[in-house]
């Protein structure tokens, strides 16, 4: 006879409170939970035997607390030593596998494609001669090589489907589906989602034509405001105007210059909001996010915040101004009805959500700015460093929806904040050179403190030489005692680094360093 264990404890662990069982009324042809809320809070939990049949006779236990219900497995994943194939070849990969090789219960990484400093991580093997487009190439690949979890960094494949692709030849995944990865490849579903689920979020509308636009902003709206392509645009996409005139010309050159390809066919106009953006991650799988952590990151290209925005010029974990009770907040009122919401428009959420806030300095109330379905970069850099657990555990968890108590419990971070500081080839976010080769990458890791230079844009030359081959090429991330002490060790670092075409700026984290110094 199938047994359901309901706890009513208030949790025995910071993490495992923050959990978060997103399911509500929805129901699957497996299992049944229903949630009523009322002054004496009860809780009913109705399970199948067939559940335990399909699930290998998992079981599950419901956590009440408060207002949320978090509902885990009982029963452990798979402990088998597992092989696990990355999809990327940025610095957010090279973070991955870092960590995952670090994972005791990982067996072998491949990465597809990889760049040449994943391929220099011992027992790595790279995969150049399958292209992540291919679907049906790197389903035979997993096929042929035994893979038992396949991890998608970039957004990009799974907005194009692949998540699905693998599912359908039952290969473990964690990344959302094509219908699911909308919550970062299109704008407009993300923002009709936290309208219909009361997540907040900036106001807006939302255009295809782009005179009805430009009258919108005239008559309704004034400057202030922010214009956005609905499609993706290599975190480009977003535009903030001052003034009508410039709101007007960005309107003409997302919808009718194609300044974005077809990402600008749709555009969103959303107010201006104020105050001190953050990151916050969250690993889910099914009806459970866990929470992971805080981090901050540096869009624009020059020190104090100025010149053009990139895709990040550095980064930094954990975020000072993500309190706890920020944390908590963030956790059951952006993440929890995201997850609850997907749900309920028929798509269930596998993989890491990446929320983009912005928080108010005054009052200190939370509003999305976006979602991401994949780790940031490089705030993943920064992550990855401070992890201390099994990261492939909790991956595979995710994967096949079977994330246990045991597994949210088991989620460690450093104490010690880690700082990312990103080397990028001069002319960024422009026109650059590539092909010149780097020196010293091993000679400044290993003689400086605490620590890794993570590979985003390098190539392989001859005879081991590392050349530069993108716009972002390395992430220097280092840790320390302090804010201040882990950037001291990254820029000690850099300049060890011998590459005359490298630049990088030289204030990153400068808030969280005002903040140990007693500013605010």
């Amino acid at each position: 006879m199938a047994r359901t264990m309901v706890m009513t404890t208030s949790t025995t662990n910071a993490a495992t409170r923050r959990a978060v069982k997103a399911r509500s009324s929805v129901g699957n042809d497996d299992d049944t939970f229903f949630l009523k809320n009322s002054n004496a809070m009860m809780t009913k939990v109705v399970a199948r035997a067939s559940s335990f049949a399909k699930c290998q006779r998992r079981r599950r236990a419901t956590t009440r607390r408060g207002g949320r219900t978090m509902v885990f497995s009982m029963a452990s994943s798979s402990e088998e030593m597992k092989k696990v194939l990355v999809i990327g070849s940025g610095g957010r990969e090279h973070a991955l596998i870092y960590r995952l090789r670090q994972s005791p219960s990982c067996e072998k990484v491949f990465a597809l494609p990889g760049n040449a400093g994943i391929a220099l991580e011992p027992g790595v093997i790279s995969v150049a001669d399958v292209a992540e487009s291919n679907h049906a190439g790197v389903v035979e690949f997993c096929k042929s090589n035994r893979i038992d979890l396949v991890v998608v960094g970039p957004e990009a494949p799974l907005v194009d489907g692949l998540a699905d692709s693998l599912r359908a030849e039952n290969i473990n995944v964690f990344g959302p589906s094509k219908k699911a990865a909308q919550l970062e490849g299109s704008k407009e579903f993300m923002k009709n989602l936290c309208r219909k689920y009361n997540i907040p979020t900036a106001t807006y509308e939302v255009f295809n034509d782009a005179e009805k636009a430009k009258e919108y902003v005239r008559t309704v709206t004034g400057a202030p405001i922010v214009i956005k392509t609905s499609g993706l645009a290599a975190g480009k996409g977003v535009i903030m105007t001052e003034t009508i005139e410039e709101a007007e010309k960005a309107i003409d050159e997302l919808m009718l210059n194609k300044q974005f390809g077809d990402a600008g066919d749709t555009i969103v106009i959303e107010e201006t909001l104020f105050g001190e953006e953050a990151s916050f991650f969250a690993v889910v799988g099914g009806d459970v996010a866990v929470p992971l952590a805080s981090a901050q990151d540096h869009k624009r290209v020059g020190d104090g915040d100025t010149g053009l925005n990139t895709g990040g010029m550095g980064a930094y974990s954990p975020a000072p101004v993500v309190t706890k009770e920020i944390e908590e907040d963030v956790m059951k009122n952006i993440i929890e009805p995201t997850v609850k919401g997907m749900q309920e428009e028929g798509c269930e959420y596998n993989g890491v959500i990446f929320a983009g806030l912005m928080i108010d300095e005054k009052t200190k109330k939370v509003k999305l700015l976006e979602h991401n379905v994949r780790f940031g970069d490089p705030e993943c850099q920064t992550l990855m460093t401070r992890m201390e657990s099994d990261l492939c555990q909790l991956l595979y968890a995710a994967a096949t929806n079977n994330i246990t108590e045991e597994d949210v419990k088991s989620v460690k971070w450093s104490e010690e904040p880690a700082v990312n500081v990103v080397l990028s080839a001069k002319g960024y976010p422009g026109s650059y050179s590539k092909g010149d080769e780097i020196k010293n990458l091993q000679g400044a890791e290993e003689s400086t403190a605490k620590t890794k230079i993570f590979h985003a844009g390098t190539a392989s030359g001859e005879n081991g030489a590392i050349l530069a081959n993108g716009g972002r090429v390395l992430g220097i991330t280092a840790m320390g005692s302090s804010v201040k002490n882990a950037t001291k060790n990254a820029y000690e670092a850099i300049d060890k680094i011998d590459w005359a075409n490298g630049f990088c700026r030289r204030d990153i984290a400068y808030r969280a360093i005002k903040r140990e110094n007693g500013g605010k």
